[in-house]
């Protein structure tokens, strides 16, 4: 089961992945060099990639997208074949708002047809705008995806964020074994 783990630069989707997955995970990172830098040391280029062994023996297949924009071609080409999204927002960038706007529009194609679920990073630095600022959003958007508090570095809470997302799925495709249920 193949799912995308996307969001802004210093969301924490490498984070994520390197918290949950069963693997030593792949990446594409590179030293920073431009006003990243300010933000990390290094940056994802082309892809994450971690798994994921549920109970029932299956394997999730977690692929992290690149964070900077001029890289969303990447994101277009991870997308194939996917089931579902989780789209990671720093709350302390200036604008959360609009990052969602472009992640949701970024993904249209993929969450239409499957589902998505909404991490918010960082709040402990930055608790506002609080996660109902988030969910009136993407009411707004016509978008009612389920919105989390995460920290990416939490085994627990990047587990919730992808059961919700597996149980959506089960509930729409009739799929079958949650991620914490070993």
């Amino acid at each position: 089961m193949k799912l995308i783990i996307a969001g802004p630069v210093a969301a924490g989707k490498s984070t994520a992945i390197r918290t949950i997955s069963d693997i030593r995970p792949i990446n594409t990172d590179v030293p920073t060099s431009d006003s990243v830098s300010i933000l990390k040391p290094r940056m994802t280029v082309a892809m994450d990639y971690g798994e994921l062994t549920l109970g029932d023996g299956r394997k999730l297949r977690l692929y992290g997208t690149p964070g900077q924009r001029r890289f969303d071609f990447m994101s277009k080409i991870l997308c194939r074949g996917a089931l579902g999204l989780v789209v990671l927002i720093d709350n302390r960038v200036k604008n959360p708002m609009a990052e969602l706007d472009y992640y949701s529009a970024l993904f249209s194609d993929l969450v239409d047809e499957s589902a998505m679920v909404v991490g918010v990073t960082h709040r402990d630095q930055a608790p506002e705008p609080g996660l109902d600022r988030y969910e009136w959003r993407l009411q707004a958007l016509h978008k009612p995806w389920p919105v989390f508090p995460v920290d990416p570095r939490n085994k627990s809470d990047v587990i919730t964020l992808l059961d919700a997302l597996i149980t959506m799925l089960e509930h729409s495709r009739g799929l079958c074994g949650a991620v914490g249920r070993s």
